[in-house]
């Protein structure tokens, strides 16, 4: 396997890969046949692993890390460390696909609430025909062993588990090489975006890294949450002067 560079952010060890590089990753780890998980940390998993070092452990413990939001590239920046640039889950998830389908594989979808996993598998398989919809499963659950128990019968290769971090995260750690699947991706609301439900921002703002700020306008109840994003520049900013 080969070895890739890893840095660093804010306690968190990040692949420094652009979107075309993880994509051949994780093209390389759908190829192995064994268990893989891949994370995907903005700057509010960040701040949660700092609390809880069982997350922490859990990322860390990701065969890759891919660095979902702008505020962890400007985070890595300012820490001195700087990135090639963000991989957003989704667009991570979507080159999945596409690998998939290339292969003829089979993908299940967990999460969201009753009714998405079913309709996002509906639009992904119609854009992918050669990926068989082996299972889906909602996030409204209380047992886990029985959810791995539906996953693992229905012998997935790329297994999509949205279920909000760091649940999705430690799920995934836990369970996934139990489920029989070559690869799962912690997505959080990524079902929403692949059902048509929750549209991701214009490509402008995209490429501007404002996706943030276009969620804000469209959902002002994360208000709260996104304050919390300038603690994550703020800790690097920290980093950085320790070092110097």
């Amino acid at each position: 396997m080969e070895v890739r560079l890893k840095k660093e952010i804010l306690g968190i060890q990040f692949d420094d890969l652009t979107r075309s590089e993880a994509a051949q990753a994780g093209a390389a780890l759908l190829d192995e046949d064994k268990f893989h998980y891949v994370v995907t940390p903005n700057p509010e998993f960040i701040l949660a692993a700092e609390r809880d070092s069982e997350f922490r452990q859990v990322l860390n413990g990701a065969d890759l890390v891919l660095a979902d939001g702008i505020g962890v590239v400007y985070s890595a920046k300012i820490q001195g460390t700087p990135l090639k640039g963000r991989v957003p889950g989704i667009e991570f998830a979507a080159d999945m696909l596409n690998c998939l389908n290339q292969r003829g594989g089979r993908l299940y979808l967990l999460g969201a609430k009753p009714g998405v996993a079913e309709e996002a598998g509906r639009n992904i398989v119609e854009q992918h025909p050669n990926i068989t919809l082996c299972g889906t499963q909602d996030g409204y659950f209380s047992d886990e062993e029985a959810v791995l128990l539906k996953v693992a019968a229905a012998h997935p290769d790329l297994l999509f588990v949205c279920l909000g971090a760091p649940k999705q995260e430690k799920w995934m750690a836990r369970w996934g090489r139990h489920t029989g699947a070559r690869m799962a991706i912690g997505l959080g609301g990524a079902l929403d975006v692949f059902a048509g439900k929750v549209a991701r921002a214009p490509e402008s703002w995209q490429k501007l890294g404002l996706e943030w700020a276009y969620r804000l306008t469209k959902e002002p109840q994360r208000a709260g949450r996104m304050a919390k994003l300038p603690l994550v520049l703020v800790k690097a900013a920290g980093t950085r002067l320790k070092k110097s």
